[in-house]
């Protein structure tokens, strides 16, 4: 008898072995009793699985083809053989062992059997009486059900027909109502409520859409009336819409668009007239620049005089007559581009206020949804972009048109211009957005910015070769005339006169003219000599010089009349043409200034003479002499000379003696420097005696005399002619006395301590003389350095001279130490203060 394990093993088999299928008729009681008895017994199966040769017959995947192989090539098939018949007895004889242990069972099982099979056949009986009753139910309920659902289908046919019939009914009469609305506007058509007819138009072909009533003669009668009464309406509402727009009648629009609304067709409607308006302007666009219809329409054909050829170009004679027509289409085009825009701005401020009577929904939003453009946007930006294309056609293919619009650009940009105040003016409303945006305004300008480019060039251009014209380049040392001058103001004039009407251009014609005054400045600048010939003093004015004085007096004019011009315009034109005048002023200074500057070397050698003069002579003689020193004299014939060879061709006439000019500043300040230099100078003079102190005075008084007769006024040159009126008095004054007098308020204090210098005794150096410095380095050393510097240098020199004294024991100063401490440290205090301030 085979084991439970062996028993578990061949259940688990997938194969269906007769050894497999016993385990499955086992009841648990007597499994537990031939366990019981058998778990001594070794199971066959444990055996065959231990075997190599038997152990393969356990396996799923067994195959006996690949098995008999196997023994065959293993060299003892005969004890194979023999292996398997006992392996066959014996699970034959545990099969037997394991039928007689389980007979009870099994006869169990086979009474089960019978049982099924009894029950089995009662079900079946039930099931055919089951059957039987069902047919005969069918049979006594298909009557009344074929019954009940014939009538059923003819109710819902009648409810059909009768919503039909009434749906029919109200159409007929909406569509009477729509007739008798029709037919008394034919005898007074003001009588018909558009609004109205529409509505009921769009009810009664809604009507019949929703519930199917095309098909119905009567119907379908009615429809064909109704769809022309429908084109009437639309004609009708189409007609109001475009008066409406036209005449700018919010009214009228708004009755136009409400019988659309009612329609159903608003935004189709919108978006047609929209498309209509767009092709209008751009048709009028293309028409204004037809140079073929511009010649004929001026004169009088295509192929005559006036005519117009393949490029463009008219023929001989029509030239005049082509340009005039071609501004008047343009300025045709601009006033229907204004009407254009207007209207269709009026559409969208009706669309964007009215709403319908009974939805109360905003007409505006049924057209224009969300993020979409505004009707005035679509139509502004379909023209911008049409006239821009024309626009940069004409220039490439017209020679004639491009010239036209090059050289009247200014004009060209008045008519835009206006186009675009026009527009704004006549649609600023409050509360409602413009026709066009700032960014529209500028595409429309952007379009003709080709030739903008072209005009700028072409009056550089101009400009640039009248310059080139007055200073060739090729010829040095020619001088343009008055009238030369002359001419390039007028014709700079005559570019911002063009252009005066618009800031904008202004500006930009101005840079033009600006690159054009910097040509000038760099030829006249060539033209300008520097060298020792144009420095020369001491001669009659060379022809070198004489070239520098007309240059400078040309671009002083040229600088002055511009100045002019602009100053009548807004201030931000001097900004833009404050660098190039700057220029033009800085070259006509430089053609001067060395001159000037040579004459102030050559007459501050004249005052360093001083310094070579006794004026610490005693005695009548010197005292009586009323003679001017022979510095001075010196000093008198230059300025004599300089007057009347070079400032008397310099410096404006008698008529114009009040103009400023870069020589009457130039005078002006050489003037005050001579005066400066001479009481700086006349300062450093030491020993300096009463005889010597009325010479200088006498000297001083022929310098003032010569400077204001021969330079400039003196009385105009403000703290350098103060100086020179204080020092006089002041060097006859008592040491003592000079500290309270007022005199000290009109001198540098550099001056008054230098002066002081020669009051005190000669073991008080001044820092001239410490330093070991010339009058002509020391001088150039006051020139770089401030009044604070100058007193450190006074300083050492007073602190030098105190330690002399001490050393010898001497207990007294000069009066002039404790003075000229006291104005040093009062000037110290006084610096001090305003810096705190």
């Amino acid at each position: 008898m085979a084991s439970p394990a062996a028993i578990q093993r061949s259940q688990l088999s997938p194969s269906s072995s007769p050894l497999q299928r016993l385990s499955t008729f086992k009841n648990p009681a007597a499994s537990t009793t031939t366990t019981g008895t058998s778990t001594s017994a070794a199971s066959p199966l444990d055996s065959f699985a231990n075997d190599p040769i038997l152990s393969p017959f356990l396996s799923p995947s067994f195959s006996t083809t690949s098995f008999s192989s196997a023994a065959l090539s293993s060299g003892s098939p005969a004890s194979t053989a023999e292996r398997l018949h006992s392996a066959i007895r014996l699970l034959e004889s545990q099969i037997r062992t394991e039928v007689l242990s389980r007979h009870p069972e099994l006869l169990n099982q086979l009474s089960s059997l019978k049982h099924a099979e009894h029950a089995l056949s009662t079900v079946r009986s039930a099931v055919a009486s089951l059957q039987s009753s069902v047919l005969r139910v069918r049979s006594e309920l298909s009557d009344p059900h074929k019954s009940i659902q014939t009538k059923t289908l003819q109710l819902s046919n009648l409810h059909s027909t009768t919503e039909l019939l009434q749906h029919t009914i109200r159409a007929l009469r909406l569509s009477k109502k729509l007739r008798d609305l029709a037919s008394a506007s034919e005898t007074e058509p003001e009588k018909l409520d558009l609004a109205k007819a529409a509505q009921l138009h769009c009810e009664i072909l809604s009507m019949c859409h929703e519930y199917d009533l095309v098909g119905i003669e009567i119907v379908d009668e009615e429809l064909k009336l109704v769809r022309e009464i429908g084109e009437r309406l639309r004609a009708e509402a189409m007609k109001v819409l475009e008066n409406g727009m036209e005449g700018l009648n919010q009214a009228e629009v708004g009755t136009g668009l409400q019988v659309f609304y009612n329609l159903g067709e608003l935004k189709v409607t919108v978006e047609q007239l929209v498309n209509k308006y767009k092709g209008i302007g751009v048709k009028s666009i293309g028409a204004a620049l037809d140079m073929k219809a511009i010649s004929m329409g001026g004169g009088g054909g295509g192929f005559g005089p006036g005519g117009i050829r393949g490029s463009g170009t008219p023929q001989i004679g029509g030239g005049a007559k082509a340009r005039d027509g071609l501004w008047q289409r343009v300025g045709s085009c601009m006033d229907q581009l204004h009407s254009i825009m207007v209207a269709v701005w009026h559409l969208e401020r009706v669309l964007s206020k009215k709403r319908d009577p009974f939805t109360h929904a905003l007409l505006l939003e049924e057209v224009i949804k969300e993020g979409d453009n505004m009707l005035t946007e679509r139509v502004w930006e379909a023209l911008v972009k049409s006239f821009a294309s024309q626009m940069k056609s004409v220039f490439t293919a017209s020679s004639f048109v491009k010239e036209i619009f090059t050289t009247g650009y200014p004009k060209l940009f008045s008519i835009i211009e206006n186009l675009l105040d026009r527009i704004s003016r006549d649609t600023d409303v409050k509360g409602v957005s413009p026709a066009i945006s700032l960014e529209g305004k500028e595409q429309m300008v952007a379009a003709i910015e080709i030739f903008q480019t072209a005009f700028l060039t072409l009056c550089l251009s101009r400009l640039s070769d009248l310059v080139n014209t007055i200073f060739p380049v090729s010829s040095r040392g020619s001088v343009p005339s008055k009238d030369q001058i002359s001419k390039i103001i007028s014709r700079i004039q005559e570019e911002i006169e063009a252009v005066q009407v618009d800031g904008r251009l202004t500006l930009l014609v101005l840079r033009e003219i600006g690159k054009v005054l910097l040509l000038l400045a760099e030829r006249a600048e060539y033209q300008i000599s520097a060298g020792h010939e144009a420095r020369q003093i001491s001669g009659a004015a060379t022809p070198a010089q004489l070239r520098n004085f007309v240059l400078s007096q040309h671009l002083q004019e040229i600088h002055t009349r511009i100045s002019s011009i602009v100053m009548k315009l807004p201030s931000i034109a001097a900004e833009v043409l404050s660098p190039s005048l700057g220029v033009i002023y800085g070259v006509a200074r430089d053609a001067v200034t060395p001159l000037f500057k040579a004459m102030i070397d050559r007459l501050e050698s004249c005052i360093l003479q001083i310094h070579d003069q006794n004026f610490g002579v005693l005695g009548m003689d010197a005292a009586m002499d009323n003679n001017a020193s022979p510095y001075m004299e010196e000093l008198q014939k230059c300025v004599l000379h300089f007057r009347t060879e070079f400032l008397s061709r310099l410096l404006p006439s008698s008529a114009n003696a009040r103009i400023e000019t870069i020589c009457t500043q130039l005078v002006r300040n050489m003037a005050a420097r001579v005066l400066i230099l001479f009481v700086r100078h006349a300062s450093l003079v030491r020993p300096l005696s009463e005889s010597g102190k009325l010479r200088m005075a006498r000297d001083m008084a022929e310098l003032e005399l010569t400077v204001g007769q021969s330079l400039f006024p003196v009385e105009q040159l403000g703290a350098p002619y103060r100086a020179l009126r204080a020092f006089r008095p002041l060097i006859f004054l008592e040491t003592s006395q000079l500290a309270s007098s007022p005199l000290l308020q009109d001198l540098p204090l550099n001056v008054i301590l230098h002066h002081l210098y020669s009051r005190g005794p000669d073991e008080l150096l001044s820092p001239m003389q410490r330093n070991k410095l010339t009058p002509l380095q020391y001088s150039l050393w006051l020139d770089s350095q401030g009044e604070d510097q100058i007193w450190k240098g006074v300083k050492a020199t007073l602190d030098d001279y105190a330690v002399k004294v001490r050393s010898r024991g001497d207990k007294e100063f000069s009066p002039v130490y404790p003075l000229m401490i006291q104005l040093g440290s009062s000037f110290l205090e006084n610096a001090q203060g305003s810096r705190r301030a």
